[in-house]
């Protein structure tokens, strides 16, 4: 097997000292520009490979963070994965993710592991079933981001999206498209996500004078099939509805599947409106109305802040919560 090449070999091969190559590949600017060209030229034939574990022990730092969510089979999730990644390589850094699959312990495996590995900072989007998880990275004095969720009891760097005003304008243009029997597909209550599109749903309600009935809002497993078997459920049970809000557009695609296979027309028997804007409801038929979240901001704000913290060495408790608008398309 091939040994790694050291700088101490480069510092052979190119006739200088250890210093002078350690200063070339450093873009050190106390090195001529000849002798540089040279370290880095033999550097490069050599194949050698900076290492970067003696360098986090030298400057204190990885440069690599971990970003933890919860399900990557969600487009919306790869494309706020995609906007961290793009940000946190301008800033030199590299990313360790890793995938929870919705499931506490798993979310609590991959906290220990990236404190493991020593990583500079966390961006993670947690299920909230528990939150020991969570006390662990405060404990741990590891800079951290909570992605996409809020916490009511912790006091905890956040970056999350207005999920009341954005179910309350989803609600609201279901009213007055003529709705008024609006079933609400909600995420497991546990959830600050489903809990705050709840109160939108309810206010949106209130102020079109319109009655809140529990009976409408039903609990359920994010994923296309949960969705759509829990519609096929709604449908025959007799309920009487002429609009489905869906906790996200994954949840509306299954929705408006079990619809079509009972007869329904959307949107001219039911409407309905999901949420994130993920790239399948402009292409899904109809066109899906939704609640656009920006997930490219979403990621490079959740990069920033905690690039903040590990800047400057300490814990920042800033709770930024980002704009969302509804995007009207033929679902409605």
């Amino acid at each position: 097997m091939k040994k790694f090449v050291t700088i101490r070999d480069v510092a052979k091969a190119a006739g200088v000292s250890i210093n002078t190559v350690s200063r070339a590949l450093n873009n050190k600017p106390d090195i001529n520009k000849e002798t540089k060209e040279k370290v880095l030229k033999v550097a490069r034939e050599l194949g050698y490979i900076k290492d970067a574990t003696a360098t986090s022990l030298r400057y204190g730092l990885t440069k690599v963070i971990g970003v933890i969510l919860e399900d990557s089979s969600n487009p919306f999730y790869s494309e706020v994965l995609k906007s961290i990644e793009m940000a946190a390589r301008k800033r030199g850094f590299n990313v360790i993710f890793m995938n929870t699959e919705k499931d506490y312990n798993l979310e609590e495996d991959a906290v220990k592991t990236m404190l493991s590995r020593r990583v500079d900072g966390i961006i993670i989007s947690p299920t909230q079933e528990k939150s020991e998880d969570i006390q662990l990275l405060i404990k741990s004095a590891v800079p951290f981001v909570i992605l996409g969720v809020h916490f009511d009891d912790i006091e905890v760097p956040e970056v999350y999206s207005n999920d009341v005003k954005g179910s309350y304008l989803a609600v609201s243009h279901l009213i007055e498209k003529g709705r008024k029997k609006i079933v609400y597909l909600s995420g497991y209550l546990y959830k600050s996500v489903a809990r705050m599109r709840l109160e939108g749903y309810r206010r949106a309600l209130h102020e079109h004078m319109l009655p809140f009935d529990e009976s409408y809002v039903f609990e359920v497993e994010e994923g296309v099939e949960n969705s759509y078997k829990k519609m096929l459920d709604i449908i025959e049970s007799g309920l009487n509805f002429d609009g489905v809000f869906c906790f996200n557009d994954i949840s509306a695609i299954g929705a408006m599947q079990a619809l079509r296979e009972k007869g329904y027309s959307i949107p001219d028997d039911v409407s309905v409106v999901g949420y994130d804007d993920i790239a399948f409801a402009h292409f899904i038929q109809p066109r899906l109305t939704t609640v656009r979240i920006d997930k490219q901001k979403e990621g490079e704000e959740a990069f920033e802040l905690l690039y903040e913290m590990i800047k400057r060495k300490e814990f920042v408790n800033k709770r930024q919560v980002l704009d969302v608008e509804l995007v009207v398309r033929e679902t409605t």
